[in-house]
């Protein structure tokens, strides 16, 4: 008999996943289904950037990088946090990781004991939860409300603070809700960490280009005071719809920087070579395909929204970053995991139940509006169809 670690009896899953391989088994067996759960950019990758990923195997840019990866794509990294952020950082901070999960894995693998805490947000990106949990520590949800816009309340986070307390997770603008927090809010809890030196931040802020309505994304890098104890995780596949070449980065400050350098070398040894070269034409070229990208998401946003808004007991707030919706259906008497499935198995349409995010994800669903209008004004004719006649039970 085989014995596993009992840590892996813990370890839980994206079910965005199983989501989607459950609409892609139907659709193989000729259903129509109009999938709003996978969180994916529905445009391809820049051209520009397929061209130097494609020159870089023709080149012969075949074999090992290093760890950390290769120096030019992590000046690259630098240029474009400071053009965004007005920041500076050295290159020797950055590290190329495979996709976001590898900085949250490596940061609560640093952090994460039995006996220890971890903030996180919730509802929240479920992996966050997932790898607290394998460590050990004791996740404790920080609510993110409805009512606040989805955006954290820097008070009620640091309510939660003990003398337990290693990690802070937070991240805006937010996967599930599309909340964008407020410079007042993020300013309130950095002033409320000095209270806390020995509690590390993870930012993530993968989603970090992708606002609307004048809301503005503001990185915990402008904050002086908390460089030295600060995570930053950022990537390609959201904002240069770069998903399956698994490019991430992060900054890590320096007391972290050479653990998170040999947990590479013992994971992955580095990221294949020619994503690195595309990611370098992604953040040093031109930009304006990211602009038009999130424009296009603006305009989805808002058939979205009216669409939710006018389905049978259903609301939904304005999602003021990311790309997505997280509506309220607790009026509809469908518990949020079950509308999810019957949606998918009925009417033809995935999406994400609340729950999958957190204990706080009661009562609502996720959908993604990186699909094209079109099918999103399809998906909720169908939802609206299926909510008038199909009651719970």
């Amino acid at each position: 008999m085989l014995h596993v670690v009992p840590a892996f009896s813990r370890i839980g899953e994206e079910n965005a996943f199983a989501v989607l391989a459950r609409a892609q088994a139907l659709a193989s067996q000729g259903r129509d289904v109009i999938n709003l759960g996978i969180g994916q950019p529905d445009m391809p990758t820049p051209a520009h950037v397929v061209e130097a990923g494609i020159k870089a195997l023709r080149d012969g840019h075949h074999g090992y990088t290093p760890a950390v990866g290769i120096p030019g794509l992590r000046e690259a990294v630098a240029r474009d946090i400071h053009r965004r952020h007005s920041v500076e950082v050295s290159p020797d901070s950055v590290m190329i990781v495979p996709g976001g999960k590898v900085t949250m894995f490596m940061a609560i693998l640093m952090f994460g004991a039995p006996g220890t805490e971890i903030l996180y947000p919730d509802p929240g990106f479920p992996i966050y939860r997932s790898m607290i949990e394998f460590t050990g520590a004791t996740p404790v949800p920080v609510p993110i409300r409805e009512e606040n816009g989805f955006a954290f309340s820097a008070a009620e986070t640091l309510a939660l603070i003990t003398p337990k307390t290693r990690l802070l997770i937070v991240n805006s603008p937010a996967n599930p809700t599309g909340g964008v927090t407020p410079k007042a809010e993020i300013d309130a809890l950095v002033k409320g960490l000095t209270e806390h030196p020995d509690v590390a931040v993870l930012s993530d802020e993968i989603y970090g280009t992708m606002t609307y309505d004048g809301e503005q994304h503001h990185s915990l890098l402008k904050y002086p005071e908390i460089r030295d104890r600060l995570v930053y995780l950022d990537g390609a596949s959201k904002t240069y719809a770069m998903t399956g070449w698994r490019l991430g980065w992060s900054v890590w400050p320096k007391p972290l920087y050479d653990a998170a350098r040999k947990l590479a070398v013992n994971a992955h040894s580095c990221v294949n070579a020619a994503t690195q070269w595309a990611g370098i034409a992604a953040l040093d070229g031109p930009q304006d395909c990211v602009a038009e990208m999130v424009a296009a998401f603006d305009r989805r946003r808002a058939i979205v929204v009216d669409g939710l808004n006018s389905l049978p007991d259903v609301s939904c707030i304005a999602p003021k970053g990311a790309f997505y919706a997280f509506p309220n259906i607790s009026r509809t008497g469908w518990k949020a995991k079950a509308l999810a499935s019957t949606l998918l198995e009925e009417a033809g349409v995935a999406v994400i139940g609340g729950p999958d995010f957190g204990i706080h994800g009661e009562g609502y669903i996720r959908l993604s509006y990186a699909n094209s209008a079109e099918n999103i004004r399809r998906a909720l004719e169908r939802m609206g169809t299926f909510l008038s006649e199909r009651k719970p039970g």
